[in-house]
Parts: C-alpha cells; sequence; structure tokens
C-alpha cells in the first residue's frame, strides 16, 4: 500500500468515528429522525453508533475491511434514501446535502470495498 493510499484510509475511516461517536452522545436528540415504521428508536441510533465505529475501526486496523466497508456503503445508502431522501420528498430542500453526501460515502466505501484485499 503506497503512502498515499494509506493516509487515504485514515482520512476515509476516521470521520465514521466521529460519526458514531456523535450518535452515541446524541442519541436522543438524533432518535427523532428514525423513520416512524421502525420501532424502538433511539436503539436504532445506539446500534448505527456502534456500527459505524465498528467499521471505522475494521478499515484502520485493516481487518475484515472489505466486508466492513461494504456494509458501511449498504447502511448509507439506507441512511441516504430513508432519512434524507424522504425529507427531501418531504419539503425539506436542506436534506438534499445530506442525500448526496450519504450518496458519495456509500460511493467511497463501496470502491474502497473492491480495492482492499
Amino acid at each position: 500500500m503506497d503512502l498515499i493510499t494509506k493516509q487515504a484510509k485514515y482520512i476515509f475511516a476516521l470521520p465514521f468515528a466521529v460519526f458514531g461517536l456523535m450518535h452515541l452522545m446524541m442519541a436522543d436528540a438524533m432518535s427523532g429522525l428514525v423513520p416512524a415504521y421502525l420501532p424502538g428508536g433511539v436503539l436504532w441510533v445506539y446500534l448505527t453508533g456502534v456500527a459505524l465505529i465498528a467499521a471505522s475501526v475494521a478499515i484502520i486496523i485493516n481487518k475484515e475491511a472489505k466486508l466492513a466497508s461494504f456494509l458501511l456503503g449498504v447502511l448509507m445508502l439506507v441512511f441516504a434514501f430513508t432519512v434524507h431522501l424522504a425529507a427531501v420528498i418531504g419539503g425539506d430542500q436542506m436534506a438534499l446535502g445530506s442525500f448526496l453526501k450519504d450518496t458519495a460515502l456509500a460511493g467511497a466505501a463501496f470502491f474502497y470495498s473492491s480495492k482492499v484485499k
């Protein structure tokens, strides 16, 4: 792995750890974003936080990084289509940026998954 690729791995993975910590620290505030058809609101926020941290750690230590980054891409698409796109359709045009960010992150996660050994 060349130097740029090694650095890019950290640049990609570390924000997910921060996002995960934010989910754990602000679970009550974020529970309102969980789609109403899913019971257990705050539980999903905690589960998501743990999943984001686990994916970040797996990518950084290169243990099951291929699977972790693939599942991270799936999670980002779930966020994009169930939380952000639903908000855009509901009239919240500010959610469009989050939708586009999450789809881009999903693409990056799938790309990383295809390249890691």
